[in-house]
């Protein structure tokens, strides 16, 4: 899946967040001079280009099965089958089509990005498609991160004879489909809206490992790609409280604002400006505003737990992460969360069991790794 990151902080954290309704005006968003020029120039050409390995793997690796299958199933079938393309999926960083393509691996939407720029070439209309879904939150670092999902459909070329042999007239390319239970929408997305996401994607990494001045670019860029999503224009409000500008942070949210007057994400960044400027009584109508909206805040049960453990109440903290599972089921943080827990309850069996789901749930290989090895201690424990 992608994930595609839209970031959040919250209390204490600043939230990044996305949406879809008429943008506010650009014209005085942006101040160049305040940040240093970017390491590489962000060029939004580069997202969807096709590298000379790209190109050599569809003239030489895949040309036959492109003259016997026809470019689709051809396609799908190096996508999907094992030893072929090998694509795994990688949250750590979102990479345009040659990186996704030399690294055999991304986050869902750089590999939605490097399966449309092969798609193309092969000749294949494309449709992006944007999925929300009812557990759509995660972290990275100290941000709360609410994640979307992009996948693609692949139509038939026009022209193409062999379609008479395949009567399916659109396929969809998900790299990570529902899990069970898991409710999900869909939205066509323009090329642009994909354009902007990926921008966004790389401010919000960038803001995650404090380079401010390349997330400003990449919030910048994905604005002027797409002034429609929203959520670039939260984004660079993030970067301006990071650089110390509050007033410019300020103004991009109250834009948006007025734009989508129910922006709960705008909304808590907003209100945190104003605690930390000491405006006391706009931060309390802005929080009142926004509990209208969202009574309880993702990851609200979690910092409860987080709490609890800190004091080593370890009953509220599994009762608390308990609370968070109910509505998120596979956030690999609740069941590690819920692990720690029970192990200080003395439940080791049960502390074991929730690190294999958090193993399981986690997107990162790292993550994986460090669940793993907690999870064979625990087993080395329980055979003592």
């Amino acid at each position: 899946m992608l994930r595609c990151l839209r970031l959040v902080l919250i209390v204490p954290l600043l939230w990044l967040a996305a949406c879809a309704a008429p943008p506010p005006p650009t014209e005085s968003l942006f101040d160049d001079a305040l940040f240093a020029a970017p390491a590489r120039p962000v060029d939004a050409g580069e997202v969807f280009a096709l590298s000379e390995p790209m190109q050599r793997y569809l003239e030489q690796e895949l040309a036959r099965d492109v003259r016997r299958k026809g470019p689709r199933a051809a396609l799908v079938d190096a996508l999907y089958a094992p030893g072929r393309l090998r694509l795994d999926y990688d949250a750590q960083r979102t990479r345009n089509a040659a990186e996704a393509f030399e690294a055999r691996s991304g986050n869902c939407l750089s590999l939605v990005i490097m399966s449309a720029a092969l798609a193309r070439q092969l000749g294949l209309p494309v449709q992006f498609h944007s999925v929300h879904s009812d557990a759509g939150w995660g972290r990275s670092g100290d941000l709360l991160v609410s994640s979307g999902h992009v996948n693609l459909v692949l139509r038939h070329p026009s022209g193409d004879a062999r379609t008479r042999f395949d009567v399916v007239e659109a396929m969809l390319i998900d790299f990570e489909p529902p899990r069970p239970g898991e409710k999900q929408y869909s939205r066509s997305i323009s090329e642009s809206t994909v354009l902007a996401m990926y921008m966004n994607n790389r401010a919000a990494e960038s803001l995650a490992a404090g380079e401010v001045d390349e997330a400003y670019w990449f919030a910048r860029a994905a604005i002027e790609s797409e002034p429609t999503f929203l959520a670039a224009h939260n984004t660079l409000a993030v970067v301006y409280l990071r650089h110390g500008q509050p007033q410019r942070a300020e103004r991009v949210l109250q834009r948006l604002l007025a734009a989508e007057p129910a922006n709960t994400a705008a909304l808590a960044n907003l209100a945190r400006l104003y605690e930390k400027q000491g405006r006391t009584p706009e931060a309390a109508a802005v929080q009142q505003r926004l509990a209208r909206i969202e009574p309880v805040p993702p990851y609200h049960y979690f910092q409860l737990g987080l709490e609890a453990m800190q004091r080593r109440d370890y009953a509220q903290a599994k009762a608390m992460f308990e609370k968070e599972i109910d509505r998120a089921a596979y956030h690999h943080e609740f069941h590690f969360g819920l692990a720690l827990a029970n192990y200080g309850l003395g439940n080791v069996k049960e502390a074991q069991r929730q690190l294999g789901l958090a193993m399981k749930a986690s997107t990162r290989d790292a993550e994986r790794q460090l669940y793993a090895g907690k999870l064979e201690r625990l087993k080395a424990l329980r055979i003592q």
